[in-house]
Protein backbone atom coordinates (compact mmCIF):
# COMPACT_ATOMS: atom_id res chain seq x y z
CA UNK A 1 0.00 0.00 0.00
CA UNK A 2 0.99 3.50 -1.03
CA UNK A 3 -0.10 5.97 1.57
CA UNK A 4 0.28 9.67 0.14
CA UNK A 5 -0.16 12.40 2.58
CA UNK A 6 -1.82 15.51 1.75
CA UNK A 7 -1.81 18.72 3.54
CA UNK A 8 -2.50 22.40 3.05
CA UNK A 9 -2.67 23.47 -0.26
CA UNK A 10 -2.39 19.94 -2.08
CA UNK A 11 -5.72 19.17 -2.88
CA UNK A 12 -5.80 22.69 -5.24
CA UNK A 13 -2.11 21.67 -6.51
CA UNK A 14 -3.52 18.29 -7.92
CA UNK A 15 -4.58 17.35 -11.52
CA UNK A 16 -4.69 14.66 -13.84
CA UNK A 17 -2.29 14.86 -16.94
CA UNK A 18 -4.55 14.89 -20.34
CA UNK A 19 -2.20 13.00 -21.86
CA UNK A 20 -0.39 9.72 -21.20
CA UNK A 21 3.85 9.62 -20.49
CA UNK A 22 5.74 8.27 -23.36
CA UNK A 23 8.47 7.26 -21.70
CA UNK A 24 5.86 5.81 -18.78
CA UNK A 25 4.15 4.23 -21.87
CA UNK A 26 7.19 2.14 -22.74
CA UNK A 27 8.50 0.92 -19.73
CA UNK A 28 4.88 -0.60 -19.56
CA UNK A 29 4.80 -1.68 -22.80
CA UNK A 30 7.61 -3.85 -23.31
CA UNK A 31 6.60 -6.19 -20.24
CA UNK A 32 2.64 -6.25 -22.14
CA UNK A 33 5.04 -7.71 -24.95
CA UNK A 34 6.54 -10.31 -22.89
CA UNK A 35 3.68 -11.39 -20.96
CA UNK A 36 2.99 -15.49 -21.21
CA UNK A 37 -0.99 -14.95 -20.98
CA UNK A 38 -1.35 -11.94 -23.83
CA UNK A 39 -3.71 -9.59 -21.92
CA UNK A 40 -7.06 -9.42 -23.51
CA UNK A 41 -7.50 -5.42 -24.20
CA UNK A 42 -4.14 -5.13 -26.05
CA UNK A 43 -5.03 -8.01 -28.23
CA UNK A 44 -6.11 -5.63 -31.34
CA UNK A 45 -2.43 -3.72 -30.55
CA UNK A 46 -0.03 -7.46 -29.94
CA UNK A 47 -1.60 -7.82 -33.29
CA UNK A 48 -0.98 -5.10 -35.16
CA UNK A 49 2.76 -4.81 -33.57
CA UNK A 50 3.67 -8.43 -34.37
CA UNK A 51 2.27 -7.83 -37.77
CA UNK A 52 3.36 -4.75 -38.93
CA UNK A 53 6.12 -3.98 -36.39
CA UNK A 54 9.73 -3.33 -36.81
CA UNK A 55 10.59 -6.41 -35.45
CA UNK A 56 14.74 -5.53 -34.92
CA UNK A 57 13.63 -1.97 -33.40
CA UNK A 58 11.46 -3.88 -30.87
CA UNK A 59 13.79 -6.76 -30.33
CA UNK A 60 16.41 -4.55 -28.99
CA UNK A 61 13.81 -2.13 -27.60
CA UNK A 62 12.69 -4.56 -25.18
CA UNK A 63 16.02 -6.06 -24.09
CA UNK A 64 17.30 -2.41 -23.50
CA UNK A 65 13.74 -2.09 -21.25
CA UNK A 66 14.29 -5.12 -19.37
CA UNK A 67 17.40 -4.31 -18.03
CA UNK A 68 17.17 -1.01 -17.22
CA UNK A 69 13.78 -1.42 -15.70
CA UNK A 70 13.11 -5.01 -14.43
CA UNK A 71 10.46 -6.58 -12.65
CA UNK A 72 10.52 -5.72 -9.33
CA UNK A 73 10.84 -3.69 -6.71
CA UNK A 74 13.24 -0.66 -8.44
CA UNK A 75 14.12 0.96 -11.77
CA UNK A 76 16.00 4.11 -11.82
CA UNK A 77 13.88 7.23 -12.12
CA UNK A 78 15.78 9.59 -14.28
CA UNK A 79 14.17 7.31 -17.42
CA UNK A 80 10.38 8.47 -16.33
CA UNK A 81 11.63 12.69 -16.06
CA UNK A 82 8.61 15.08 -15.20
CA UNK A 83 9.22 16.61 -18.96
CA UNK A 84 7.63 13.65 -20.32
CA UNK A 85 4.65 15.82 -19.70
CA UNK A 86 5.92 18.26 -22.65
CA UNK A 87 6.34 15.19 -24.90
CA UNK A 88 8.74 12.83 -25.85
CA UNK A 89 11.42 15.46 -27.31
CA UNK A 90 11.49 17.22 -23.51
CA UNK A 91 11.89 13.69 -21.99
CA UNK A 92 14.81 12.72 -24.39
CA UNK A 93 16.45 15.84 -23.78
CA UNK A 94 15.75 15.87 -20.16
CA UNK A 95 17.40 12.36 -19.95
CA UNK A 96 20.86 13.23 -21.85
CA UNK A 97 21.08 16.09 -19.41
CA UNK A 98 20.67 13.75 -16.25
CA UNK A 99 23.37 14.67 -13.57
CA UNK A 100 26.41 12.59 -13.39
CA UNK A 101 26.14 11.74 -9.47
CA UNK A 102 22.65 11.24 -10.07
CA UNK A 103 23.13 8.41 -12.67
CA UNK A 104 26.00 7.27 -10.78
CA UNK A 105 23.61 6.77 -7.73
CA UNK A 106 20.41 5.57 -9.35
CA UNK A 107 22.45 2.99 -11.30
CA UNK A 108 24.35 1.57 -8.09
CA UNK A 109 20.65 1.50 -6.97
CA UNK A 110 19.69 -0.97 -9.39
CA UNK A 111 22.67 -3.08 -9.67
CA UNK A 112 21.69 -3.55 -6.09
CA UNK A 113 18.73 -4.99 -6.71
CA UNK A 114 19.13 -6.48 -10.48
CA UNK A 115 22.61 -7.02 -11.92
CA UNK A 116 23.67 -5.02 -14.91
CA UNK A 117 25.16 -5.72 -17.92
CA UNK A 118 28.98 -4.16 -18.89
CA UNK A 119 27.13 -2.21 -21.90
CA UNK A 120 25.20 -0.13 -19.00
CA UNK A 121 28.79 1.03 -17.41
CA UNK A 122 29.48 4.24 -19.55
CA UNK A 123 25.63 5.67 -18.71
CA UNK A 124 26.21 5.41 -14.78
CA UNK A 125 29.11 7.06 -15.49
CA UNK A 126 27.34 9.83 -17.39
CA UNK A 127 29.18 9.48 -20.80
CA UNK A 128 27.46 12.09 -23.49
CA UNK A 129 27.65 9.16 -26.43
CA UNK A 130 25.78 6.90 -24.40
CA UNK A 131 23.15 8.66 -23.66
CA UNK A 132 22.46 10.01 -26.78
CA UNK A 133 22.68 6.28 -28.06
CA UNK A 134 20.07 5.17 -25.54
CA UNK A 135 17.68 7.84 -26.78
CA UNK A 136 18.05 7.79 -29.81
CA UNK A 137 17.32 3.82 -28.99
CA UNK A 138 13.97 5.07 -26.84
CA UNK A 139 12.71 7.45 -29.89
CA UNK A 140 12.97 4.35 -32.34
CA UNK A 141 11.13 1.73 -30.19
CA UNK A 142 8.35 4.71 -29.32
CA UNK A 143 7.93 4.77 -33.02
CA UNK A 144 7.57 0.72 -33.56
CA UNK A 145 5.54 0.52 -30.88
CA UNK A 146 3.85 3.32 -28.71
CA UNK A 147 3.04 5.92 -31.79
CA UNK A 148 1.10 3.44 -34.39
CA UNK A 149 -1.63 3.14 -31.36
CA UNK A 150 -1.89 6.81 -30.39
CA UNK A 151 -5.10 7.70 -32.01
CA UNK A 152 -6.66 4.99 -29.89
CA UNK A 153 -4.39 5.48 -26.47
CA UNK A 154 -5.93 9.13 -26.82
CA UNK A 155 -9.18 8.41 -26.70
CA UNK A 156 -8.88 6.08 -24.47
CA UNK A 157 -7.70 8.67 -22.03
CA UNK A 158 -10.06 10.72 -22.56
CA UNK A 159 -12.51 8.55 -22.03
CA UNK A 160 -11.30 7.44 -18.04
CA UNK A 161 -10.42 11.23 -17.60
CA UNK A 162 -14.80 11.60 -18.28
CA UNK A 163 -15.58 8.77 -16.35
CA UNK A 164 -13.14 9.86 -13.10
CA UNK A 165 -13.60 13.54 -13.27
CA UNK A 166 -16.87 14.18 -14.45
CA UNK A 167 -18.01 17.29 -16.36
CA UNK A 168 -17.19 19.70 -13.86
CA UNK A 169 -16.18 17.44 -10.92
CA UNK A 170 -13.81 18.39 -7.74
CA UNK A 171 -10.62 17.24 -6.90
CA UNK A 172 -12.21 15.44 -4.02
CA UNK A 173 -14.46 13.94 -6.85
CA UNK A 174 -11.52 12.89 -8.70
CA UNK A 175 -10.04 10.80 -5.65
CA UNK A 176 -12.82 9.00 -4.88
CA UNK A 177 -13.36 8.35 -8.98
CA UNK A 178 -10.09 6.59 -8.45
CA UNK A 179 -11.85 3.99 -6.77
CA UNK A 180 -10.80 1.04 -6.54
CA UNK A 181 -7.10 1.65 -7.62
CA UNK A 182 -7.12 3.74 -5.01
CA UNK A 183 -9.38 4.96 -2.03
CA UNK A 184 -9.55 8.44 -0.56
CA UNK A 185 -9.55 8.43 3.25
CA UNK A 186 -8.90 12.75 3.96
CA UNK A 187 -6.53 13.64 4.23
CA UNK A 188 -4.49 9.98 3.08
CA UNK A 189 -5.21 8.66 -0.52
CA UNK A 190 -4.50 4.92 -0.54
CA UNK A 191 -2.97 3.49 -3.48
CA UNK A 192 -2.93 -0.06 -4.60
CA UNK A 193 0.89 -0.41 -4.59
CA UNK A 194 3.09 -3.25 -4.37
CA UNK A 195 5.03 -2.42 -1.80
CA UNK A 196 4.82 -0.50 1.59
CA UNK A 197 5.69 3.38 1.85
CA UNK A 198 4.31 6.68 2.63
CA UNK A 199 4.95 9.62 0.42
CA UNK A 200 4.01 13.21 1.98
CA UNK A 201 3.28 15.48 -0.19
CA UNK A 202 4.04 18.86 1.52
CA UNK A 203 2.14 21.31 -0.17
CA UNK A 204 3.64 20.13 -3.47
CA UNK A 205 0.05 18.66 -4.63
CA UNK A 206 -0.12 15.37 -6.67
CA UNK A 207 -0.35 14.62 -10.54
CA UNK A 208 -1.48 11.74 -11.49
CA UNK A 209 -0.69 9.68 -14.83
CA UNK A 210 -2.78 7.47 -16.64
CA UNK A 211 -1.00 4.45 -18.57
CA UNK A 212 -2.45 2.51 -21.89
CA UNK A 213 -0.09 -0.05 -20.75
CA UNK A 214 0.22 0.26 -17.10
CA UNK A 215 -1.83 -2.97 -15.41
CA UNK A 216 -3.14 -4.15 -12.25
CA UNK A 217 -1.16 -1.42 -9.86
CA UNK A 218 -0.24 1.85 -10.03
CA UNK A 219 3.40 3.15 -9.99
CA UNK A 220 5.27 6.11 -8.34
CA UNK A 221 8.71 7.70 -8.49
CA UNK A 222 11.25 5.64 -5.93
CA UNK A 223 12.69 8.88 -5.00
CA UNK A 224 10.24 10.96 -2.45
CA UNK A 225 12.05 14.48 -3.52
CA UNK A 226 10.52 14.18 -7.22
CA UNK A 227 7.92 15.73 -8.14
CA UNK A 228 4.67 13.50 -6.98
CA UNK A 229 3.65 11.43 -8.99
CA UNK A 230 1.39 8.25 -9.97
CA UNK A 231 0.99 6.71 -12.80
CA UNK A 232 -2.52 4.25 -12.91
CA UNK A 233 -4.02 2.13 -15.48
CA UNK A 234 -6.59 3.69 -17.51
CA UNK A 235 -10.34 1.67 -17.16
CA UNK A 236 -10.12 -0.25 -20.60
CA UNK A 237 -13.73 -1.09 -20.29
CA UNK A 238 -14.70 2.01 -20.61
CA UNK A 239 -13.24 2.48 -24.00
CA UNK A 240 -15.15 -0.90 -24.86
CA UNK A 241 -18.14 1.00 -24.52
CA UNK A 242 -17.71 3.67 -25.82
CA UNK A 243 -16.75 2.35 -28.99
CA UNK A 244 -19.56 -0.15 -28.78
CA UNK A 245 -21.80 3.49 -28.07
CA UNK A 246 -20.50 4.28 -31.64
CA UNK A 247 -21.44 1.11 -33.34
CA UNK A 248 -17.42 0.35 -33.83
CA UNK A 249 -15.42 -2.66 -32.79
CA UNK A 250 -12.25 -2.34 -31.71
CA UNK A 251 -9.95 -4.43 -34.65
CA UNK A 252 -13.09 -5.22 -37.15
CA UNK A 253 -14.94 -9.00 -36.00
CA UNK A 254 -15.69 -10.00 -32.39
CA UNK A 255 -13.89 -12.97 -33.45
CA UNK A 256 -10.93 -11.12 -34.56
CA UNK A 257 -10.52 -9.14 -30.81
CA UNK A 258 -11.30 -12.15 -28.82
CA UNK A 259 -9.67 -15.15 -30.61
CA UNK A 260 -12.13 -17.82 -32.08
CA UNK A 261 -12.17 -19.67 -29.39
CA UNK A 262 -13.13 -17.10 -26.44
CA UNK A 263 -15.58 -15.47 -29.14
CA UNK A 264 -17.36 -18.46 -29.13
CA UNK A 265 -16.92 -19.05 -25.52
CA UNK A 266 -18.85 -15.82 -24.60
CA UNK A 267 -21.70 -16.69 -27.05
CA UNK A 268 -21.89 -20.14 -25.74
CA UNK A 269 -22.50 -19.33 -22.02
CA UNK A 270 -25.84 -17.79 -23.22
CA UNK A 271 -28.08 -16.77 -20.16
CA UNK A 272 -25.32 -18.85 -17.78
CA UNK A 273 -23.27 -21.94 -17.89
CA UNK A 274 -20.51 -24.06 -15.69
CA UNK A 275 -17.37 -25.16 -16.54
CA UNK A 276 -18.41 -28.82 -17.93
CA UNK A 277 -21.24 -27.51 -19.66
CA UNK A 278 -19.74 -24.93 -21.76
CA UNK A 279 -16.77 -27.56 -22.61
CA UNK A 280 -19.44 -30.07 -24.13
CA UNK A 281 -20.82 -27.46 -25.90
CA UNK A 282 -17.76 -26.36 -27.74
CA UNK A 283 -16.48 -29.76 -27.58
CA UNK A 284 -12.81 -28.45 -25.75
CA UNK A 285 -11.17 -29.60 -22.40
CA UNK A 286 -13.01 -28.02 -19.19
CA UNK A 287 -9.12 -26.76 -18.39
CA UNK A 288 -9.43 -24.87 -21.92
CA UNK A 289 -12.38 -23.29 -21.18
CA UNK A 290 -11.32 -22.29 -17.63
CA UNK A 291 -8.00 -20.57 -19.18
CA UNK A 292 -10.49 -18.75 -21.64
CA UNK A 293 -12.94 -17.56 -18.84
CA UNK A 294 -10.65 -15.87 -16.51
CA UNK A 295 -8.91 -14.23 -19.19
CA UNK A 296 -12.80 -12.53 -19.95
CA UNK A 297 -13.52 -12.64 -16.44
CA UNK A 298 -10.17 -10.30 -15.91
CA UNK A 299 -11.28 -7.84 -18.89
CA UNK A 300 -15.05 -7.86 -17.59
CA UNK A 301 -16.53 -9.37 -19.71
CA UNK A 302 -17.74 -12.40 -17.75
CA UNK A 303 -18.53 -12.91 -14.08
CA UNK A 304 -17.63 -16.39 -11.99
CA UNK A 305 -18.97 -17.76 -8.59
CA UNK A 306 -19.50 -20.92 -7.36
CA UNK A 307 -22.75 -22.97 -7.32
CA UNK A 308 -22.78 -26.23 -5.08
CA UNK A 309 -19.68 -27.78 -6.23
CA UNK A 310 -19.38 -26.48 -9.82
CA UNK A 311 -18.34 -22.97 -11.25
CA UNK A 312 -21.12 -20.79 -13.24
CA UNK A 313 -19.80 -18.28 -15.68
CA UNK A 314 -22.38 -15.60 -16.85
CA UNK A 315 -22.10 -12.52 -19.38
CA UNK A 316 -21.41 -9.17 -17.86
CA UNK A 317 -23.36 -6.46 -19.32
CA UNK A 318 -19.92 -5.65 -21.57
CA UNK A 319 -19.77 -9.04 -22.40
CA UNK A 320 -23.37 -9.04 -23.94
CA UNK A 321 -22.85 -5.79 -25.91
CA UNK A 322 -19.33 -7.01 -27.39
CA UNK A 323 -21.28 -9.79 -28.37
CA UNK A 324 -24.42 -7.82 -29.68
CA UNK A 325 -27.33 -9.40 -27.03
CA UNK A 326 -26.83 -6.58 -24.79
Amino acid sequence: MLRIHFSAGDLERTQVAERVDPLWEMVFSWRRLTEPDGWLVLQPWLRHIRRDGDRRVISSGVRMWSVLTPLGPYFPDFLTPPEGAQGLGSALDAIRSTPRQRLKDEFARLEGVSPTPAWTRPLAAGDGASLLELTESMARYHAAVVQPYGDLIDEAVETDRLHRTGVAGSVETLLRGMWPLMNWRPPVLEVQYAYDRDLHLNGRGLRLVPSYFCRRTPVAFADPGLPPTVVYPLHHDWTWQRQLASGRRQDGALAALLGTTRSAVLAAVGAGATTTELAERLGISPSSVSRHTTVMREAGLLTTRRQGLSVLHQRTVLGSALLGTG
